[in-house]
């Protein structure tokens, strides 16, 4: 076997072994997501497990907030999504879901004995709305969402939108003030 030939089946080999390595990484990728799949699916998220991918804590966050009118696993929903709001197409998908959590919240609050408590709510869903729209103004949901919210509690600003009442015999300052010369000949 000549030398060059020797040096053509080293380099097969080194690329074989390349590949090799590459496709074990690859397997090993694809069982970690697959179990990640699996406990989605299952729905049984493991408690405050640190090195779980954004994707499992949105889904547990998914669930703890539609697990009821419990007031406890809203906040914890709320904490989950909030932590999640970093990351930019699953935080924009945070942002909106979490602005819904607490119109939910706002509207049996509102329903309750007391409803002026659902105001701060509904201010804090539509600063949420507001946030996916900064992102993406296309983002129809949530134009929706915000537009229901206004209708529930209008911002102040639009309520102080009517012009100023003028007073009809109020008198002119420029023509009742003495000595006032306005350059006229």
């Amino acid at each position: 076997m000549g030398l060059n030939a020797r040096r053509l089946t080293l380099g097969a080999m080194a690329l074989l072994a390349l590949v090799c390595a590459a496709a074990a990484i690859d397997g090993v990728f694809l069982a970690r997501q697959t179990r990640w799949n699996e406990v989605i699916a299952s729905g049984t998220f493991p408690a405050d497990d640190r090195r779980a991918p954004p994707q499992v804590m949105f889904a547990r966050a998914r669930a703890l907030a539609a697990g009821g009118a419990d007031a406890a696993r809203e906040d914890a929903a709320l904490r989950l999504y909030r932590s999640l709001e970093g990351d930019s197409p699953l935080g924009q998908a945070a942002r909106f879901n979490s602005a819904n959590l607490l119109m939910r919240q706002a509207i049996a609050v509102q329903g309750g004995g007391e409803p002026g408590k659902a105001i701060a709510l509904i201010e804090l869903a539509k600063e949420g709305y507001r946030n996916v729209l900064r992102v993406d103004p296309q983002h129809w949901d949530a134009r929706y969402n915000l537009e229901r919210a206004q209708r529930l509690l209008a911002d102040p600003e639009e309520l102080d939108a009517a012009p100023p009442e003028v007073q009809r015999n109020a008198e002119r300052a420029a023509t009742t003030m003495r000595g006032y010369s306005p350059g006229l000949p």
